[in-house]
């Protein structure tokens, strides 16, 4: 299945001269998100992965059903102050200013094998960070997947190293 076709661009959101990747219509389309996320589950079993991560809101949408299927724990990566019990936190740059990540710090067990599923591979700053508070908990990072790469912001640089996974590239 050609998933591009399912993924709608929105010009110029939320800014001029962005061209947006909206996924919400391969969500809405029940044949092209089962077979996404099929797609992951099945990058997920070569990999060996035993916990599912992935970072708000639509890491969420994404890995839920990853985890689901494989019946694997979801670990909740979130902004600051939305988590409940004691956290991690990791910090990152943003084009201009940073932002903080959270994770329960209890979410990965020492050697767990996690995969860390997203929407989107753009500069890599939240996984980067993601893979941080993963790895301080003991946690090994065997890949990380994506429905969407943007190739032109070179996210993978910041990942090298990890295992990447994407199914479609922009």
């Amino acid at each position: 299945m050609d998933l591009k076709q399912y993924v709608t661009i929105v010009e110029d959101w939320p800014k001029p001269g962005i061209r947006f990747k909206d996924i919400t219509t391969i969500m809405d389309n029940g044949k092209a998100f089962k077979y996404a996320t099929d797609q992951i589950v099945e990058y997920a079993k070569t990999v060996n992965a035993d916990m599912i991560a992935g970072p708000e809101a639509r890491g969420f949408i994404i890995g839920c059903p990853v985890a689901y299927a494989m019946e694997l724990g979801f670990a909740p990566v979130r902004k600051e102050g939305k988590l409940p019990r004691e956290v991690i936190r990791a910090e990152y740059a943003l084009e201009y200013g940073s932002n903080v990540l959270t994770m329960h710090k209890d979410s990965i067990k020492p050697g767990q094998r996690v995969i860390i599923v997203d929407d989107l591979l753009a500069t890599g700053g939240t996984v980067e960070a993601t893979i941080k508070m993963i790895e301080q908990m003991g946690g090994i990072v065997v890949g990380c997947a994506f429905l969407i790469e943007l190739t032109y912001l070179n996210g993978r640089e910041k990942l090298k190293g990890y295992d990447i996974c994407t199914l479609m590239q922009y």
